[in-house]
């Protein structure tokens, strides 16, 4: 598994409701909704590769 690192973030009330309710939808938790929308906009940029830590729920994403 990957490391993982602890890092604060300050987001505007707004957002965070909107984020908790795309996770609520998607059974995900904040923090897992959180990374999923990072990763898969790193990758979009060319900035992240695709690994082995990719789950087949980020590839099915990559491919629709």
């Amino acid at each position: 598994m990957a490391d993982k690192k602890a890092y604060p973030l300050r987001i505007s009330a707004d957002i965070i409701e909107a984020v908790q309710a795309w996770a609520n939808d998607e059974l995900r938790s904040v923090n897992a909704q959180i990374e999923y929308v990072l990763r898969d906009a790193l990758r979009k940029a060319g900035r992240l590769k695709i690994d082995k830590t990719t789950t087949r729920e980020d590839s099915e994403a990559e491919q629709g």
